[in-house]
């Protein structure tokens, strides 16, 4: 699917279809490209029908007033992320620290069980990447899949931009490993937690300690591994 921000096309990411809109505003949240503009309007394909482009095209539209984004030039896979500590740097000249209260540890450790029930396309494929919404009362508000573990996060805080949600003292969390991209985007999303079901990366703790940002792996069966505090 092609992204474009007020005309310009700024990505291509592999995506599974659904959710569509949300994911290209999410997109266009965490890479800092909205900054800080109110999204006026989202649709397929804006030089033409939807059907013609087979529905792969979704431009976002702050009516010309977020600035000239900076495309990127290759395609975004399933599992594209950065490079190394500059990103690092970069994003936190970009993006202030995480704010908010802290989410229980304990409710932390029960996020994946909560968010089993919303995995549909999980349950019959088998090969999709959850994430959902974890609220500090214990529940997980709200879950999309996709097959890639960034577009899934994408699509949570498109979801949340469009409705001008607050994220404050809420947490994330996801099917896979911890990458740094999902860090990145949880801090980009302002959510001040992620867990994962499975392991974070040396660079994806690094960012989270950068952030202030809680981030816990391996949780499974109530319990986890924290690696950010």
């Amino acid at each position: 699917m092609a992204i474009e921000l007020d005309g310009t096309r700024v990505a291509t990411t592999m995506r599974t279809p659904g959710s569509d809109f949300e994911l290209a505003v999410g997109f266009c949240h965490n890479e800092g490209l909205l900054d800080g503009h109110r999204v006026r309007e989202v649709k397929y394909c804006a030089n033409g029908s939807a059907a013609a482009s087979a529905f792969n095209i979704v431009t976002v539209s702050t009516g010309g007033h977020a600035p000239p984004p900076a495309p990127r030039l290759a395609t975004t896979t399933s599992s594209c992320g950065f490079c190394g500590t500059d990103e690092i740097d970069e994003l936190a000249a970009k993006i202030s620290p995480v704010v908010g209260d802290p989410v229980d540890w304990a409710v932390l450790a029960d996020a994946p069980e909560k968010l089993r029930p919303g995995q549909d396309l999980f349950d019959a494929t088998g090969a999709v990447h959850a994430a959902g919404v974890v609220d500090p009362s214990g529940g997980v508000t709200l879950v999309r899949e996709d097959i890639g573990r960034h577009n899934a996060v994408d699509k949570l805080v498109g979801r949340m931009v469009l409705d001008s949600a607050d994220v404050t003292g809420k947490g994330v969390v996801v099917s896979g490993r911890a990458s740094f991209e999902l860090v990145h985007k949880a801090w980009a999303g302002g959510f001040r937690a992620l867990v994962a079901v499975s392991a974070p990366t040396a660079l994806a703790v690094a960012t989270a300690e950068r952030a202030g940002l809680q981030l816990a792996g391996f949780a499974r069966d109530g319990s986890l591994e924290i690696y950010v505090d």
